[in-house]
């Protein structure tokens, strides 16, 4: 099994020369990324409980791990199982192999940087199970992708896609009180903003892992809907993310749309979504289970 620290070589995403502003980026999306494994980490385990699997695995890779959502996940699933975390961000890597470290599980964990973009990828060794957590649909080339998954995993081993069907919602319909639909406007204009620059989205995955001759074994969506009440992780993973969404559609708003927004988002006003009490977490995720044979 290949094993490089966190702090490896900078020759992916997608290029060298664009390094620095990818590991910028990634230290914006750390905290939404530990946000939404703290939020959401009943509704992970269980789509780790439901692979069909058999036997435990010894040898995972996670796929475009971030910050360890899926690592942590797999590990505590599979309790000896080790996994190869892999992933373009330094920033990500790094921050989860301190997490490994503080839980002990640093023998169990092997972070190697790479970029999946690649023509030709690291050796990741021969897996049982390859997982791919909201990664797959930002490759340039997702058939490609799958080809190399499928290449490199063990003969009968299983690959497990997981892909959202779209951004969580916070608010009720009719908030905030001046603009009500604000959320949905949002997310029209975010929508907008992906079928330009993530062009592979909503990609029918089923129909993609036949093609490259795997075996779909089973499908499921998982729905998830969560308080109110909420925790403070609630308020903070609504906060985050609708901050991250602003910085898409932002310049396709109306300005007083963007004003509304700004109020939600301003911690220190009493507007603040952190003040709200009727926030919750609505979205749904795709979970495909495809096998090699």
């Amino acid at each position: 099994m290949t094993h490089t620290p966190p702090r490896a070589s900078h020759d992916h995403e997608p290029h060298a020369a664009h390094q620095h502003g990818a590991d910028h980026d990634a230290d914006g999306q750390a905290e939404i990324l530990d946000l939404d494994a703290e939020v959401l980490a009943e509704h992970i385990a269980s789509i780790t409980a439901w692979l069909p699997v058999g036997a435990g695995p010894r040898h995972i890779v996670d796929l475009g791990c971030g910050t360890g959502t899926g690592t942590f996940a797999l590990l505590e699933r599979f309790p000896h199982a080790e996994v190869t975390a892999v992933d373009t961000s330094t920033s990500h890597l790094h921050r989860l192999f301190e997490k490994a470290t503080k839980l002990g599980l640093a023998d169990r964990v092997h972070p190697v940087q790479a970029d999946l973009d690649a023509t030709t990828w690291p050796d990741l060794g021969t897996p049982e199970l390859v997982w791919a957590s909201a990664s797959m649909h930002h490759m340039a080339d997702p058939d490609r992708t799958l080809r190399q998954v499928h290449d490199t995993l063990a003969p009968g081993g299983l690959f497990a896609v997981v892909e959202l069907a779209g951004f969580p919602r916070f608010l009720p319909e009719d908030a905030p009180e001046d603009r009500p639909g604000l959320e949905e406007r949002c997310h029209a204009a975010l929508d907008r903003h992906h079928a330009e620059h993530v062009p592979h989205r909503g990609a029918d995955w089923g129909y993609k892992l036949t093609a490259t001759g795997f075996t779909v074994e089973a499908e499921r969506t998982i729905t998830v809907h969560i308080g109110p009440p909420h925790t403070d992780a609630v308020g903070r993973y609504a906060l985050n993310s609708l901050r991250r969404m602003r910085s898409r559609v932002a310049r396709t708003l109306t300005a007083e749309d963007l004003t509304a927004l700004d109020r939600l988002l301003d911690t220190d006003s009493p507007h603040s979504i952190l003040r709200r009490g009727d926030l919750t977490v609505r979205t749904e995720r795709m979970v495909w289970a495809a096998r090699r044979t």
